[in-house]
């Protein structure tokens, strides 16, 4: 691989900056989040979210606390610009929580952009954008410095000329690859914009210094970001913002240590998602604050629920080793970890016992999990149950092997509780049969009272919906958390586990039928049967 093309990368992207202060700076007090999930991360998706999902991906970013969120790119497609006025209509966003829209330096766009956000009550930022280093202006743009300065200020009195008399609204600006951006001539563009659009601490400016590709090391953008904090004219009247990207895997470090080098404000996606690697991750930024005692002021209390929400807007399955959200990252296979782990709860709860308070009102110090998961809805149960799962020769590969099923991870996760249990009892190891007896006795029904269903809609019923419906109207909800069906070959059909919350929490169901359809209704039956709320169904 030649090399050598990429060295004098650090040349063009360093700063005139010789005494730095970040790196002696700490995080005391979290920065302003704003997830762009629904504009720079849905234009990121092979499958752009519909309305219903934009929605449910708002309603959610609401509920966790996100005080600003930018919904859309209204000039760039119908969809948006409908999104942004619902917003207006339907009163989504309560009154503390800013809406921010995205445009470019162009004045049509702008107009249709402004005309996106007429009515509604909530503060909202107009956010411009362009992009300003030096392979864009030439390659993409066709403009001179000078020119390019020019058409971005064009862009910035349009933005004025038609929102500028709106008290509700305030301006952003993004010199779009600011990181590979001359820094003398991006802090005069900057300079420029607050300026022209009047910054004031009343009404501030957000200047927005995207790491649009990642190219160097973290601390060069901390570099280039202490520089801006130092320099900018009416500092006391910009919000100074960051939004890295992870070309490099280090955007979770960019982002922090231009925290530390003066940025108020991280633009990014609760998971990460995005182009190319992604945007910087707002969920593994938010709990490293919590993890050294700082409140991120963002809720992930219900972790799995944040979870399957973003997999169902995006479509996008979160990895099984994402940081604090994966199903496996709370869970150890080696026996090694595991008998420090129980050896660090047993210490953990006798402290508690000594000092007479609530364990969780003691300092967290069990090895091997940096934070307690029960800070994110997690048990300490998984924790041993898949290390278990592990130890009694492989659970999931055995039942996919010899049966076909391919286990969801988090009923993986729950069956081995299951296994553990029986090898307990028996010592033994367990054999393929073995675990599919186990299997069905804990998720499936008993095939000695399998009958017909008696109700007549839930016989005739084709749909999972219809099905729900009907055991509703019976007086049984069955609260369905998430679904995920297979084809078998060994049955020539379906199968289906359905992830349900029960009287006794969250527990699985499994079915099987000719389709996959006719499988979910299998699994929710046996659901509502184990919940003893539809026993004449």
């Amino acid at each position: 691989m030649p090399s050598h093309r990429y060295r004098d990368v650090y040349q063009r992207v360093s700063v005139p900056l010789t005494e730095r202060e970040w790196p002696s700076n700490r995080i005391t007090s979290a920065p302003l989040w704003v997830p762009v999930d629904l504009r720079d991360g849905n234009q990121a998706l092979a499958e752009p979210m519909d309305p219903e999902r934009k929605r449910r991906f708002f309603e959610m970013l609401v509920a966790m606390g996100y005080k600003e969120i930018e919904v859309g790119y209204p000039s760039a497609s119908q969809t948006d610009f409908d999104f942004v006025r619902l917003i207006g209509t339907a009163w989504l966003a309560p009154a503390d929580v800013t809406i921010v829209v995205f445009t470019p330096a162009r004045r049509d766009l702008i107009a249709r952009t402004v005309e996106s956000i007429r009515g509604i009550p909530n503060d909202v930022v107009i956010h411009m954008y362009t992009a300003t280093a030096p392979a864009w202006r030439n390659v993409v743009l066709g403009r001179t410095r000078d020119e390019l300065a020019e058409l971005i200020t064009a862009g910035g009195r349009d933005v004025l000329e038609l929102a500028g008399d709106m008290p509700n609204v305030r301006f952003q600006f993004s010199p779009e690859v600011f990181m590979l951006t001359e820094p003398d001539y991006v802090l005069d563009i900057c300079d420029r914009m607050t300026t022209l659009w009047n910054a004031t601490p009343d009404r501030p400016v957000v200047l927005n210094l995207p790491a649009t590709v990642e190219v160097a090391t973290p601390n060069v953008y901390a570099d280039q970001i202490e520089y801006m904090h130092r320099n900018l004219a009416r500092r006391d009247s910009v919000i100074l913002s960051v939004h890295p990207h992870n070309d490099r895997g280090t955007g979770v470090a960019c982002a922090e240590l231009a925290v530390l080098a003066g940025a108020q404000r991280v633009e990014g996606c609760v998971f990460g998602n995005g182009e190319r690697t992604g945007n910087v991750d707002l969920a593994t930024l938010a709990l490293n604050l919590h993890a050294q005692g700082v409140d991120p002021m963002i809720d992930f209390s219900d972790i799995d629920e944040v979870r399957r929400t973003v997999e169902y807007c995006t479509r996008l399955p979160i990895h099984d080793r994402h940081p604090y959200a994966g199903d496996l990252v709370y869970t150890a296979y080696s026996g090694t970890h595991q008998d420090a782990i129980k050896k660090g709860f047993a210490e953990h709860r006798e402290r508690a016992a000594r000092l007479g308070q609530p364990e969780r009102e003691i300092p967290w110090e069990v090895p091997y999990l940096p934070i307690d998961p029960a800070d994110v809805g997690r048990s300490y149960d998984a924790v041993i149950r898949v290390n278990s799962q592990s130890g009694k020769g492989g659970i999931a590969y055995l039942l996919q092997t010899e049966y076909g099923l391919d286990l969801p991870r988090r009923l993986q996760i729950d069956f081995a509780r299951q296994v553990q249990r029986h090898t307990d009892d028996t010592g033994t190891e367990v054999s393929a049969q073995t675990l599919w007896e186990l299997f069905t006795a804990a998720y499936a029904a008993d095939p000695a009272t399998v009958s017909p269903p008696r109700d007549p809609r839930i016989a005739a019923a084709t749909t999972v919906d219809e099905v729900i419906d009907a055991l509703a109207d019976r007086g049984c909800r069955v609260e369905v958390l998430a679904v995920t069906t297979q084809n078998v070959d060994r049955t020539a059909g379906a199968a289906a586990y359905v992830e349900y919350r029960g009287a006794d929490g969250v527990t699985w169901a499994f079915g099987e039928g000719d389709t996959a359809s006719r499988a979910t209704i299998a699994a929710i039956l046996v659901a509502a049967t184990r919940e003893r709320a539809a026993v004449s169904v």
